[in-house]
């Protein structure tokens, strides 16, 4: 055993010291480093090519432009599973302040565009677009009005009513002025009305809503709808929807009309003072120009700052009511005799789809649905910045504790 320790210790004593390196072990080192170095890079390129390769099969996969205008079955799926997506992107704009348009617009830009005239043209590309979609299939099918369903014509209607307010009646006839607009935003505003009007629009016609999730099927089951207390109610839905629809609607006019009667107020109490103080005015501008107030906490305002955008999600929210009703199943045209291919649900639409379809034997007014979502987060973010800036331009006393569209809530 002695003789077996001291033949280890001679053969320790023997290396070198555990902390010297030869050039030898520092080549090695260098070589491990950039081999490793290496195999990122080539890592690297293969999640790109992977991603690359991925992005050109699904853009061969997509239909031909001439589809999408007016949109056929498949066009339609393909819009759809789009759109659903809508809320990633809204992100950006709940983490940044940046908003080229109204309080916030640029003062300068080479991409500004006069307030009116931008917004009249960015909010009436749903309503035109809905039109012309339902102008091709009249024109493809002379009966085609009579047998659509009277629920889809209802939601038709209204979808346009809205936007003929929004899109020429606020801008031209209500607002005292509206600043300039940037192109990011009716760039974005355009793409997202084509979106929202080109999927409500199929979904009217009767393009159907085949979904599925993890490449499954979800498909409606008829028999445990009656054993529900929610399909007594069903008849009912759409009734309800309707009045929220106008109670919304009236909710979202009366406040930003408030607004504008304000502004006007205070447009003249400055003009009035300026002549009292014998001040120089530029005639070429208008007085109501970047003229803002704070509503004093009363009324609509009592306990948020945006109403009209709360009153805006009721109206959207009856809309998805009168949805219940749409016969979205039936085909009314020829081209929605195609089959219209099965659209993957995101994830956190599965859920939903599968508490209506298979649990409640319920309809799933799935662009309904995704049109009121959208709108809540995109004007939402709007809202929470929008307050913000209240707060920068008027004082926290000023705001009184009020929220964005939360009430009492200051950070939304």
């Amino acid at each position: 055993m002695a003789y077996v320790l001291r033949r280890q210790r001679a053969e320790i004593g023997a290396q070198e010291p555990i902390h010297s390196f030869g050039w030898q072990q520092v080549m090695c080192g260098v070589g491990w480093l950039l081999s490793r170095e290496q195999f990122r890079e080539l890592s690297r390129k293969a999640v790109r090519s992977g991603i690359m390769d991925s992005l050109s099969t699904w853009i061969q996969s997509l239909p031909p432009p001439p589809e999408f205008f007016p949109p056929t079955p498949k066009a339609y799926s393909t819009l759809l599973s789009i759109f659903q997506y809508f809320p990633i992107i809204t992100i950006a704009q709940w983490l940044l302040p940046f908003y080229p348009q109204g309080k916030t617009s640029l003062p300068t830009s080479i991409l500004n565009f006069p307030g009116r005239y931008a917004w009249c043209f960015m909010e009436s590309i749903g309503a035109m677009n809905m039109l012309y979609i339902l102008y091709t299939h009249f024109q493809s099918i002379p009966n085609f009005l009579s047998t659509m369903p009277a629920w889809n014509k209802l939601l038709v209607a209204l979808y346009i009513l809205h936007y003929v307010n929004r899109a020429f009646i606020t801008p031209l006839f209500l607002a005292p002025s509206m600043s300039p607009i940037h192109l990011i935003i009716i760039f974005t505003a355009v793409t997202y009305n084509y979106f929202n009007s080109s999927c409500l629009a199929g979904w009217l016609l009767g393009y159907g809503l085949p979904v599925s999730a993890s490449g499954e099927h979800i498909i409606a089951t008829t028999t445990s709808a009656a054993n529900t207390p929610i399909h007594a109610w069903l008849p009912y839905v759409p009734y309800i929807g309707i009045a929220l629809y106008f109670l919304g609607m009236y909710g979202n006019i009366h406040s930003e009309t408030t607004l504008f009667r304000l502004r006007r107020e205070e447009a003249h109490r400055k003009q009035q003072k300026a002549k009292k103080d014998g001040d120089a005015t530029n005639s070429r501008k208008s007085i109501y120009d970047k003229v803002y107030v704070i509503p004093p906490p009363t009324g609509v305002f009592r306990s948020i700052l945006f109403p009209h955008y709360v009153l805006e999600w009721l109206e959207w929210a009856g809309f998805l009511l009168i949805g219940f009703a749409v016969a979205s199943q039936t085909s009314h045209t020829p081209s929605a005799s195609a089959k219209t291919p099965y659209i993957p649900l995101a994830p956190y639409y599965t859920p939903l789809a599968k508490l209506f379809l298979q649990r409640w034997g319920l309809p799933f007014p799935f662009p309904a649905i995704v049109f009121l979502v959208n709108t809540v987060l995109t004007t939402g973010a709007r809202a929470s910045w929008g307050r913000k800036w209240y707060v920068q331009r008027f004082g926290e006393k000023a705001v009184a504790a009020r929220g964005g569209f939360v009430p009492y809530f200051k950070w939304l």
